[in-house]
């Protein structure tokens, strides 16, 4: 399974960065729309204004199309008789298009974080992985020692790592792995490997899966981590102290 590294950030957090983004492009357009003089050119606030909406929407999404005809002046984007009357302030329409697009991309994401609020007051059932796992994926190389493993559980306050043999993931060894196969039938810490110890294949589960579903996957394969993907890619791990703490926060009124 293909590596891929995020942040520690939780979900909230990415969206609530995103937003404020686009609002600081919106007032750095301002001045555009005024016939202003700016910080920056309209060239490079494009670009800047084209990479963020790639960043967070896509390359090839439907936001990252329509900021291009926007910044081209796509004819197709204006009123045909306005164009054929020559009154319409081409360039002018331009910049409103711009704007448009932008407040588009900010009114999703708020959409976004709204409904996410509102999905974690309705409790557990609703809930999904990505509102409770991991973001941090922690891994270890197959030929590492079971020691440098137990270090390194210490060391970063986790109970699982993903095992990994340079390029993709293979498995996944946790603090149980360590007690059950490793101490528990005398194996030397010092030169006895992760990969005799960890457990594959990998379960897994997709970050827009419920917590319902992945508490149900957990039970029946009788584990306590559950690396989380996305588009079949491990991008963090849901725990059975994870899932408490959803718990605990569907308690507080």
């Amino acid at each position: 399974m293909p590596k891929r590294v995020r942040t520690g950030l939780t979900r909230s957090d990415i969206l609530d960065r995103y937003v404020e983004r686009f609002k600081q492009q919106l007032v750095k357009f301002q001045p555009f729309l005024s016939r202003r003089r700016g910080s920056v050119s309209l060239e490079d606030f494009d670009e800047a204004a084209e990479e963020l909406i790639a960043q967070v929407f896509g390359a090839a999404s439907d936001q990252s199309e329509a900021y291009f005809f926007a910044k081209t002046g796509e004819s197709a984007l204006l009123p045909e008789e306005a164009q054929e009357s020559g009154t319409h302030n081409i360039e002018q329409e331009s910049l409103q298009q711009r704007r448009q697009v932008l407040e588009s991309c900010l009114a999703d994401l708020e959409l976004r974080r709204r409904l996410q609020a509102t999905r974690k007051k309705k409790g557990i059932e609703t809930a999904l992985v990505e509102d409770y796992m991991s973001h941090d994926v922690r891994s270890i190389h197959r030929d590492a020692t079971i020691k440098q493993a137990g270090q390194l559980l210490l060391k970063h306050k986790v109970g699982s790592l993903i095992v990994d043999d340079g390029s993709r993931y293979i498995g996944i060894v946790t603090d149980s792995d360590l007690t059950r196969k490793a101490v528990a039938k005398g194996l030397d810490p010092n030169t006895t490997t992760v990969v005799t110890c960890m457990s594959r294949p990998l379960v897994t589960i997709e970050e827009d899966e419920s917590l319902a579903e992945a508490m149900s996957l957990m039970k029946k394969q009788s584990i306590r981590h559950l690396p989380v993907t996305a588009d079949a890619t491990i991008i963090g791990v849901l725990s059975v102290s994870d899932l408490l703490r959803a718990f605990e926060e569907q308690k507080t009124p």
